[in-house]
């Protein structure tokens, strides 16, 4: 590999990888990505709610919905899924200008349980720079709130 393929290569500055093993199987942690009741329950950090005004769980679907921050702040979300594995793999195309992603869901059967694998690519280094201190803890409330949902109990709102 040449000097520029393998800098051409090399994301690393553009990601935020998140993981960890959740006590529920392939299928229903995959299923409480794909019915938008259950994922508008936990979506997002600690503190987030969620309005869908459109979820269609299909590739080149779109995902529109508005984010509520505890602080009653509101951001309007625009997503397209790009790619949906059946009970394996999303991927989730983040559109907002200046904060563009994509998001890689991966799901693997470990003992007990699932691992989940959240892999955020950002198209800018700097952004990722920029929103890595806020994204990292971010994501694992947002996992600690899938969690919640997998086992039964009502993901923390506050």
């Amino acid at each position: 590999m040449t000097k520029l393929n393998k800098a051409a290569a090399d994301t690393t500055d553009r990601e935020i990888v998140s993981s960890r093993v959740l006590a529920a199987n392939r299928e229903d942690v995959f299923r409480a990505f794909s019915d938008p009741v259950r994922l508008a329950e936990w979506w997002g950090p600690k503190g987030f709610t969620n309005h869908f005004q459109q979820f269609e769980f299909r590739t080149d679907g779109a995902w529109r919905f508005t984010m509520h921050g505890p602080d009653g702040t509101v951001y309007a979300m625009d997503h397209r899924f790009q790619e949906i594995v059946t009970p394996e793999r999303i991927v989730v195309r983040h559109l907002q200008p200046g904060h563009d992603f994509t998001l890689t869901v991966s799901l693997a059967g470990r003992a007990g349980g699932t691992e989940i694998a959240w892999h955020m690519c950002f198209d800018d280094p700097a952004e990722a720079t920029r929103v890595r201190p806020f994204v990292v803890p971010a994501n694992e409330q947002n996992l600690d709130r899938l969690a919640a949902c997998l086992s039964g109990t009502k993901p923390a709102i506050r």
